[in-house]
Order: C-alpha cells, then sequence, then structure tokens
C-alpha cells in the first residue's frame, strides 16, 4: 500500500462524496485498487465519525461501515471509562484490562486511559490490521482470537498481580443478520463468557455493554454477580445498557443517565421500585401539569418510584405519564402544562403524542386532521382505565 498517495488522496477529497468518487474511479489511476478503495474507507468512516467521536487521532485506520455505525460515541466511551475508574479506585491496585470484543477499537482506546495494560481481542483479521497500526506505541497488545479461545489460553497465563479487568460487548445478530434479544443468543455468549471469567479469577471486574433491546429484568436474572447497571441515554434516545461487576458487597443498584443532561442522574436499588407506591389519580379531571419521565428511567423501569420520589400521580397503572398540581422544573424528562381537555375543531397544527392509547400518533393526527409542528401537543393516554386527550403546551 502506498501509504503516502493514499495520505494525500484522502486529504484531498475529506469532504466528497464517497458515492461520486466511486463512479469516477478512472480518474485516479495512480492509485492501486486496494489503495484507492481503502482510501475511500477512510474518507467514509472519517465523515461517520466526525461528529460521534472527534478526538480519534489524525492517523487513525477506520474500520468498514458497518463498525463505524456500531461502535461508541466518545460520550458513551468516556462513560464506561468512568465507570471503570471509580471502581478501580475503590479496589486501588494495578489493573490489566482485556478488551474481549475490540471492534473498532473506540472503547478500547478511551479505557486503555484508566489502566496499567490493556489487551485487545478480536477474532476478525481486517480489525485486527488496523487495530496494530492505531495502537502503535500504546501498551495495548493486539490478539487475533475468538473471546472464548483466549480465556481459555489466559487460565495458563494469568497475571495474578494484577487486577484484571474484562469488557464485552458481544454482537446482537445472529449468522443470518437477525437482532437477537437474550443474552444466551449473543455472540459470544454472554453468560458462558462469565462463566469462563469466574473460572479464572473470581475476584475481577466485569462491565458488558448491551443493547438496549435486550430484556434488562432477564439480563440481570442471568448475571447475579452484577452490582451497577447504568442505563445510558444520549439526547433521550437509549444507547446503551452497562452491567458492571466486582468484587464487592455493595447493594446492587441501577443508574438512568442522559449524557447530554447529567444532572438529571437516577439512581435505585431494584427492591426500591418493588416497594415503591405510586397513586392513580382518581379524578376524571387532570392535574395541571403532565411529565413523561427520560428513555432512560423508563427502561429501568422505575414507573413506581420515580412518581413516589417527585410527589406524582400516575394516569394509569400501565400508562407511563403523571400529573401535579406544582411544576416540578427538576424532574427528569418532559412536561407539559395541561391547557384543556377538549381539542378545538379549529385546531390545525399541534405535536401528537400517543401513551397506552387506542390509536397511534398517525392515526390520531389523521382523524383530527392536524399537521405537525406549532408550540401546542395533542397527548392521547389511558386515563383511570379510559382514553382521554390533552391539549398542552411543552414546557421542557
Amino acid at each position: 500500500m502506498s501509504l503516502s498517495l493514499t495520505d494525500s488522496f484522502i486529504a484531498e477529497h475529506l469532504s466528497d462524496d464517497v458515492a461520486s468518487l466511486v463512479l469516477h474511479r478512472n480518474r485516479y489511476s495512480h492509485l492501486s485498487d486496494t489503495d484507492f478503495y481503502f482510501a475511500l474507507r477512510q474518507i467514509e468512516g472519517r465523515q461517520l465519525l466526525a461528529g460521534k467521536v472527534p478526538s480519534l487521532p489524525p492517523h487513525w485506520w477506520y474500520p468498514p461501515r458497518l463498525s463505524c455505525e456500531q461502535c461508541s460515541s466518545a460520550l458513551t466511551a468516556e462513560y464506561k471509562a468512568h465507570c471503570l475508574h471509580r471502581t478501580m479506585d475503590a479496589i486501588n491496585q494495578p489493573t490489566v484490562l482485556y478488551d474481549l470484543t475490540g471492534g473498532a477499537g473506540v472503547d478500547t482506546l478511551v479505557m486503555s486511559r484508566q489502566v496499567d495494560v490493556t489487551h485487545y481481542v478480536e477474532q476478525n483479521t481486517e480489525l485486527c490490521r488496523l487495530a496494530r497500526h492505531n495502537f502503535e506505541g500504546l501498551p495495548i497488545t493486539v490478539h487475533e482470537i475468538s473471546a472464548e479461545q483466549f480465556l481459555s489460553s489466559l487460565t495458563r497465563t494469568n497475571q495474578p498481580s494484577m487486577l484484571p479487568v474484562f469488557y464485552l460487548d458481544p454482537a446482537r445478530r445472529d449468522t443470518r443478520g437477525n437482532k437477537v434479544f437474550r443474552l444466551e443468543d449473543c455472540s459470544p455468549n454472554a453468560v458462558e463468557i462469565l462463566r469462563q471469567i469466574d473460572a479464572i479469577s473470581p475476584k475481577c471486574v466485569v462491565l458488558i455493554k448491551l443493547s438496549p433491546m435486550l430484556d434488562l429484568s432477564a439480563a440481570l436474572n442471568a448475571l447475579p454477580r452484577v452490582f451497577e447497571t447504568h442505563v445510558v441515554a444520549v439526547k433521550n434516545e437509549v444507547k446503551e445498557l452497562l452491567l458492571l461487576a466486582a468484587p464487592t458487597n455493595v447493594k446492587p443498584t441501577i443508574t438512568a443517565i442522559d449524557l447530554t443532561c447529567p444532572a438529571q442522574v437516577f439512581s435505585f436499588a431494584r427492591d426500591e421500585e418493588l416497594t415503591a407506591q405510586a397513586t392513580i389519580h382518581p379524578s376524571a379531571l387532570p392535574l395541571h401539569y403532565i411529565y413523561e419521565p427520560s428513555a432512560a428511567i423508563l427502561k429501568a423501569g422505575a414507573y413506581r418510584l420515580v412518581a413516589q420520589r417527585w410527589g406524582l400521580s400516575k394516569l394509569d397503572s400501565n400508562t407511563h405519564l403523571y400529573m401535579s398540581d406544582e411544576w416540578k422544573q427538576d424532574f427528569p424528562g418532559r412536561c407539559w402544562r395541561i391547557v384543556s381537555m377538549q381539542i378545538p375543531k379549529d385546531l390545525q397544527q399541534a405535536n401528537v403524542l400517543t401513551r397506552n392509547y387506542v390509536l397511534t400518533p398517525e392515526q390520531l393526527k389523521k382523524k383530527l386532521h392536524l399537521k405537525d409542528g406549532g408550540d401546542l401537543y395533542v397527548i392521547g393516554a389511558r386515563m383511570n382505565a379510559k382514553p382521554c386527550l390533552f391539549l398542552a403546551e411543552r414546557l421542557k
């Protein structure tokens, strides 16, 4: 590969449309096919990750598109590193990180700054080639091998003087590309991997990243050693679930956080939600304000506890909307002031959302002949087992 020619081509065409460059391949005969298509991948990778991971080193080689799309953002990678840093500070021991599903290497790079030694484990040959280039000069060793095979070899070469930290980000699709929803169906199988890790060192730290689509309760039941669960959102979209296991007697907690609103972090113990009391609003008339918890809190399953902590009434046992007579300005989520329970016939424009309602937002919008947008919201929800409509203005 001619790196000087390739680097010049990348720098010259960094803002160009990759599809257009492909169509004009004959203009760049000075580049071999290998160099040309590698350069296109670098241009596409930089464009894809410019906002997602803006702090990558300038020499970084980017993986194929799918790996770029699936890799962690800088925000979520830094949060994982923060979780590890807190845990290892409490243990106060030299640490070695084993990233068992290295992938694009963004998590590896960021988390390696919190430990003494790092091992990147990946069975994909091309990703390992890129990793060797990207990690050159850093205390990161690349292993082209599966997670299971690496752990089998590690049982014979463990380093007892250092605290082992294992990181796992299993693929959530089967061999045919279909999404899977159980830990046991991920690749590698997280439950089996944890058994292997326990056989190597029961006194270690394990951090597992899971898809927001996975059933959180089922995952926690399958992995009993987890003492911290983090539901991580960005701009009110849940991006990942983090399960942290470590040698500790601390009571297990669940933390819901939006990294774009870190002041609204919501932490609780699982049994707190089980024993929490949430009052169902007894009247057909609503209170003045209506609330919807953040996506992270809803995914964490704190349906009753969020009402108890903020002194709110629930619209219905299965409707995760809440009400109060006074505005709770620090509520971690969206809030509206209720204007009316009657939708004016001359209303032409409004934002429409439904929760536990008989119609979807699109169906309700069509029924009311509404255009999207404006300052008002039409909220369809079940209240006291009856479908209701609210006209409301957004406060936050």
